[in-house]
């Protein structure tokens, strides 16, 4: 399989803080970058500013473009709508190496907390919704405001990958080490993806209490 810098990297939800975050690092690093929305306007005017804050090749489409042009895809989307949305996309993303990054999380007074899930975690049911592609768990823990700050040079971070096909997770992992300062890391099996997902609570309730935008490092790696 090809490095992925010669890939064509597809954000779905790209609109949105941590989809744009992390295309703004990957246009940076020089990968060619495809914003996805539902509306494929909005896309691209997310997509021109974001080359305009990063540089790089980056354009925008609808959902079923982005996914259709892209090898390896993103889903950065809302909880809400993650299962109604990719199960439009299946044929565009047959084949396609699919990166979850939802977080199933709720908010009340007493701040944030896990949701359940019927599959198990969102990774496991964008693999029930997607039998034809390649699903890897990564990306859940990234601060999408240091991702947007490019005055950021160096984001001290490891990224958990998570996969049942070494291939894609290998390649998930090079995607995360594009960004100067992080790692990506092998997490285990795509099973083991609920409770990554739900440590995103840990971390902002973290970040709430100590005005911070922590992340994780994983040692004696």
């Amino acid at each position: 399989m090809a490095g992925v810098r010669e890939m064509t990297v597809g954000v779905l939800g790209g609109t949105g803080a941590q989809g744009r975050g992390l295309a703004i690092r990957w246009a940076k690093a020089g990968l060619k970058v495809v914003i996805g929305s539902r509306n494929a306007e909005r896309a691209q005017q997310a997509a021109d500013e974001i080359e305009e804050i990063a540089g790089g090749d980056v354009t925008g489409a609808d959902n079923a473009g982005c996914a259709a042009t892209s090898d390896l895809v993103l889903a950065a989307l809302p909880w809400e709508g993650h299962a109604d949305t990719l199960k439009v996309l299946r044929t565009e993303l047959a084949g396609k190496i699919v990166i979850d990054c939802v977080n199933p999380l709720g908010f009340d007074e007493k701040g944030p907390y896990a949701l359940p899930v019927e599959e198990g975690s969102a990774a496991q049911q964008a693999e029930q919704i997607l039998p034809e592609s390649r699903v890897t768990a990564a990306f859940h823990h990234v601060s999408a405001v240091t991702l947007a700050d490019l005055a950021v040079d160096h984001v001290d971070l490891d990224v958990l990958v998570l996969g049942d096909d070494r291939e894609a997770t290998d390649a998930v992992r090079e995607l995360a080490g594009v960004i100067p300062g992080v790692r990506g890391i092998y997490g285990g099996r795509l099973r083991n993806a609920h409770q990554v997902e739900a440590f995103t609570a840990n971390l902002i309730a973290i970040n709430r209490r100590y005005k911070a935008h922590a992340g994780l490092r994983i040692t004696d790696v």
